[in-house]
Order: structure tokens, then sequence, then C-alpha cells
């Protein structure tokens, strides 16, 4: 008999803040395929990341799990350790039919999947390689394309040749919006004839702060050269800093947005599959982002900062059976409470160490009485000079951020009367009891997701890069030696 466990498609994007899609209010672009997602199930207005960086950001989603415990404390300094429980091996364990096919990011190969077609590190936009099984371990497989279409290639093919008498799991991870914000062909033009309108912090800065945070983001007027985009046209020259800013604010939203664009088309391609097959009903679908992004906002691109636009992500989800349509919550959700969550709706046992909690309950309607009403925040620095490590706490009218490392200084936000977070109050008379129960709260926090003083200064004392490098070429060498073999 078939059985009728539900089928989970788990998708998920790279940097895609929550102001580029139209279900969370843009006023800019327009994301049709998301927005069924979001009209078909419910709409988490607040869903948060514990860590704003790609690779611990993965770790956690996997895992359900802090990055101080899963390992993966840094993009290029750890290689993510595959025998450890994640939620695709509990549930491949349980009979279901797992593949993760994209961006992985994570250094390493792939586990609890029965099949993986995987970017390594970044992969890129145009004619990216993939690593799959081969008949002597990992290969190397070329392509032809554009990132995003041919990741939704893959996923299709492979959920056309699954088992249909199983339940499957797949997880469909696009590089796309990453910078360096390549857009295919298809969407090159949009938006070409219109002016974007900033964002309303675009010149914001906060002035003699101890530990000035446009100090320590990628600053929208020389974005071009910090990080090589080399596809823009060349910056004319004599132009000031702040027209160097205007000018490469629109360049950048506008391919940010293409990028986007291309994700929804593709998204749109992956729906359509479902309902042509009839699986709508028996199938939960989950869109988000490994993490926000500043579109411009405070003058930055780039996440890491507890900032709002790099802490929130989208989170959509769909399943008919047990999710009213049209829905939202303002219940806050952190992205280690995934894992328990598809854990919960394929009717597996939670293990007791993952820290999230499963979403089942807020999905139908239901808030426990004992959610939570803060979650901590961390960011573990892999530069020398620790300059932008960072942790906080956040609450539903507050948000205190403290840079442990190298400083000691915190900063807190009103976020109820000042959501933009341009008013530091750390300051304040007027919030000085705040300021001490939100570092009380802070501390209490640590606590609860296991964060030690002792481990936490083992990971910034550590240079585990060297190492890392060395066991990430290895793997590379042995992935060239398996597809030389397949060639003879």
């Amino acid at each position: 008999m078939p059985d009728k466990r539900p089928n989970i498609l788990y998708i998920m994007t790279d940097d895609h803040g929550t102001g580029a899609l139209s279900c969370y209010g843009s006023q800019i672009n327009h994301t049709p395929n998301m927005d069924r997602i979001a009209h078909g199930g419910m709409r988490l207005d607040n869903c948060y990341v514990t860590y704003s960086l790609c690779s611990p950001s993965r770790a956690s989603i996997l895992t359900g799990k802090y990055a101080h415990l899963h390992g993966q404390t840094s993009i290029g300094g750890n290689i993510f350790d595959g025998t450890q429980q994640t939620f695709p091996r509990l549930l491949q364990d349980a009979g279901y039919q797992t593949a993760i096919i994209g961006k992985w990011h994570l250094h390493s190969i792939p586990t609890g999947f029965d099949h993986y077609s995987v970017m390594w590190n970044q992969g890129s936009y145009f004619d990216p390689r993939f690593i799959e099984p081969g008949e002597h371990g990992p290969v190397w497989k070329e392509s032809r394309g554009y990132s995003t279409d041919l990741v939704t290639d893959k996923c299709l093919d492979w959920l056309k040749g699954r088992n249909s008498e199983k339940p499957f799991m797949l997880l469909c991870h696009f590089k796309s919006p990453h910078y360096n914000w390549e857009p295919d062909e298809k969407h090159k033009t949009m938006y070409q004839d219109e002016t974007i309108p900033e964002p309303e912090t675009f010149d914001h800065n906060f002035g003699d702060s101890p530990v000035p945070p446009e100090a320590l983001q990628v600053k929208l007027e020389t974005v071009h050269e910090q990080w090589n985009i080399t596809h823009w046209d060349a910056m004319p020259e004599g132009l000031s800093m702040q027209q160097q800013k205007h000018r490469n604010y629109q360049y950048f939203i506008k391919d940010y947005l293409r990028c986007v664009a291309s994700v929804d088309d593709n998204i749109g391609r992956l729906l359509d599959y479902l309902d042509e097959q009839d699986l709508v009903k028996n199938t939960v679908v989950a869109y988000t982002s490994d993490n926000g992004m500043f579109q411009g906002e405070h003058g930055w691109v780039d996440k890491k900062m507890m900032y709002e636009e790099s802490l929130r992500v989208p989170f959509l989800i769909r399943y008919p059976r047990e999710i009213a349509a049209g829905t939202h919550t303002n219940d806050m959700v952190i992205n280690l409470d995934y894992a328990p969550t598809f854990l919960e709706y394929a009717g597996q046992p939670i293990p007791a160490d993952i820290q999230g909690r499963s979403l089942v309950s807020l999905l139908r309607g239901h808030t426990p009485d004992d959610w939570r009403t803060a979650f901590y925040y961390q960011h573990f620095d892999i530069h020398p000079d620790g300059e932008l490590a960072n942790c906080g706490v956040r609450t539903k009218n507050f948000k205190l951020i403290w840079y442990n490392h190298n400083y000691d200084h915190y900063q807190l936000f009103d976020t109820q009367k000042d959501p933009s977070e341009t008013r530091d109050v750390s300051e304040d008379p007027e919030y000085a009891s705040t300021v001490s129960e939100m570092k009380a709260l802070l501390q209490e926090e640590r606590e609860k997701a296991g964060l030690t003083n002792e481990i936490e200064q083992q990971i910034f004392n550590s240079d585990n890069i060297p190492q890392a490098r060395k066991q990430m070429n290895a793997l590379l060498q042995t992935i060239d030696a398996n597809t030389a073999k397949e060639k003879q």
C-alpha cells in the first residue's frame, strides 16, 4: 500500500530579504509564485535566523541547533560533520526518499540523502558544476545554462523518477539572489527604464558609536570594488562617494530583483508539477532564505549584523490538510524550528537535543501558552580582529545587540517606536531599566542555548581555516580523481 505520510518540498534561496516579496508588502517587485504558497497556506511575519551567515544558518536548519553545538561557526573555517543528527537523516531512516539539489555550502559531501546534486561553495550563476554520486564516489557533473533553471530541472527530474509509493523529502536550494547578482537573459532588462526608490534609511549613519556598524558592513559606494562586480558598467571617473552610492544602488537592486524574478518563475514550475500530479494536498511546501539581506538600508548590502533586514527572513508554508489558506502569524519563529516541524509532520519523534520547537501547533492556528517571547542571536567572527562578532536578544518590543569581542559595547533599539533601528537608546536614561532587563535576559538566553563564555572564547581563539582548507582541497582532489576514473 502507498505510504500516506506527507511529502516535504523545502525551497530555500540565499540572501532573500522580506523586503523583496510582494506577499510581504513589496511595492517594487512582484513574486506571484511565492505568493501562491502564502495564499494557499500561512505567512510567518516574524521568522528569524539565529546566525545571519550562509553556512552556519544552513547547518542550524539541518540540525535544529545553534552553531556552537553543530560546529559550523563560520563560512571558511569548518567542515560540516555529516555524521551528526540531521532531520534529512532521520527522515531517510524513517523510509522517506530524500534528496538535496542546488547550493550546499557546507564544504563536505551531503549525508542523509538518497540523492544529491550540489554546487561546490557558492557555485556560479552560469554553467555551474555539480557534485553527484558516481561509481567510485562523488564526481563532477558539467552543466550548461542558468543556475536557477538547472536546479529546477534537476529537481523535476528527480521527482519524476522517484518511487511514487513512498513519501519524498526534497531540499531545493537556489544560489540566487546571492552576490554577484547575475540575472538570466529573460529578466536582464527588467526595471531598465525605472529609478527604484531608495530606502528611508539609505543615508543613515550611527555617528560617534564606539563600534560604528557602517565600518563593519559592505557599503554601497564601494561594493563594486569590495566584491569585484565585473558585469556592471565601469564606474565613471570623477564621481563623489555619494554619487557612487546612488549609482551602485540602482545597479545592485535591479540585478538583485531580476534574480528574485527568476527564482519566482522556477518556484512556479515546481508548484505546477505538484498541481499536475495531484500532489498538492499531501505535500508540505515551505519557502525561506538562509538569512536576510540589507537592500540599501543604512547604505549597506550583505548581512551578518543583528539588524532587522539581516535577521528576519521570509517563511511561507502550505499544507492544505492542516494549514488554513491565506493565514499569517506574528508569533516569534526561528530557523531552529524547521527541523522539528518537518519531523512532526512526518510522524517522527523529535529528539530531545533539538533546540527548536515544532511549528505545527502554530500552523494549525493555536499558539501554545509557553511559546517563546525572546530568542538569542549569535555571530562568531572568523577575522583576527574580531570586529564582526556580535550577539543579542530580540523580544517583541526591544532588541539588544552586544559587540562582545574586542569591544564590550551594547546597542538597544526600541523596535516598536523605531522599527528602522536608527536610534540607539542604550545610553538614554529613560531606557536604563530596560537595558538592565535586556542584559539579564541576554545572559538567560545564552544559557538556554547552551553557550558558555568558555565555549565562546574557544571559538574566538580558534584558527581552523588552514586545516579546513587542507580538508577541502583533499576532498576536491578526490572528486577530481573519481571523475577522471569515470571518463576512462
